[in-house]
């Protein structure tokens, strides 16, 4: 069976051909990006309707199929920016109801996790799940993937982003950001914010832009700090449910994922403690569709069914929400 799948829960549209072995036949996508300022969901959900069309069809063309080999629709039901989730909710939705082919609609955050099980040696790992609007440390136990610690305000990416913006870099600006902090000759002291397990950017966020307006500061150390305290952060929370669960595995997800020396810091923790860090290429780190595609054969497969009338989307749905039926 092949499912193909549409990821829409931000800034990205990506549709994406997988196979029930697991094979990744395409994966394909657009992003919306802005010179200044961040997403503006109206905007985004207009680059999403431009850009639908175009990209399931070069995902069915480069996986060498039509829609009626088709087996499967999947798609990011929740959680995301409603505006956005509407419109591959919509596409999903039109696809089923003119082919008649069944439709499942997904948790994002939970494909995340999957599709770095799939694609690495993984096989129970801890998930340092870090994107734009998600910053979660989360495991399985229970029946149930379970969160242990948490951003208490805003998500990592967002936090990094937003004082890109502040300097008046465009969006993404993680990337740029991470430029700059190359840079980077000294450390400033900046807020750690660890609750418990839980993590904290509002605060940081606010001295930052203090540093920065102060004029005292060079962006370049600035840029260096912030990665050095936020990872640190995010190490420390990842390091502590490892020793909880008494799991030997960290598994990376997100976009935020990608920065080099975030994956640095969590491969000599790792080390250091006895475990394996792992970290999917870059394609399946960032939003993607195959993640969407390969989350929706595993519950497919574990008998999961939908009508089209109950596929309304889920802006704010929970990773804890779900029911693990497909391990």
């Amino acid at each position: 069976m092949r499912c193909l799948g549409i990821e829409s829960t931000a800034h990205t549209f990506g549709a994406s051909v997988v196979t029930d072995k697991g094979k990744v036949l395409s994966n394909v996508k657009h992003t919306y990006t802005t010179e200044s300022g961040g997403i503006i969901p109206t905007d985004a959900a207009e680059h999403h309707v431009k850009f639908c069309d175009e990209i399931m069809k070069k995902a069915l063309d480069e996986a060498k199929c039509s829609i009626k080999d088709i087996g499967l629709i999947s798609f990011s039901q929740s959680p995301g920016i409603g505006n956005c989730l509407r419109i591959g909710a919509f596409a999903a939705r039109s696809l089923a109801a003119i082919t008649h082919k069944p439709i499942v609609g997904v948790n994002h955050c939970i494909a995340h996790l999957e599709i770095g099980r799939l694609l690495t040696s993984a096989k129970d790992p801890v998930l340092l799940y870090a994107s734009g609007a998600n910053t979660q440390v989360i495991a399985y136990d229970g029946g149930k993937y379970r969160i242990f610690g948490e951003t208490l305000d805003q998500g990592v990416g967002n936090f990094i982003d937003s004082f890109a913006r502040h300097i008046g870099l465009g969006f993404p600006g993680g990337p740029k950001v991470y430029e700059l902090s190359l840079k980077g000759k000294e450390y400033i002291e900046l807020p750690y914010v660890v609750k418990g397990m839980d993590v904290s950017f509002g605060g940081l966020l606010t001295n930052l832009k203090q540093k920065y307006d102060s004029g005292k500061y060079k962006v370049e150390d600035l840029c260096y700090s912030l990665q050095e305290t936020v990872f640190a952060m995010l190490i420390e929370v990842s390091e502590r449910a490892l020793a909880h669960c008494e799991k030997t595995e960290l598994l990376l997800g997100g976009g935020v994922a990608c920065n080099k020396r975030l994956q640095e810091m969590c491969h000599k923790m790792c080390d250091d403690r006895g475990a394996r860090c792992y970290v999917p290429e870059m394609q399946f780190l960032v939003d993607n569709a195959a993640m969407i595609a390969w989350q929706g054969i595993l519950e497919y497969k574990a008998g999961k069914r939908q009508d089209i009338d109950n596929t309304q989307i889920d802006p704010y749905e929970r990773t804890d929400d779900i029911i693990v039926n497909w391990r």
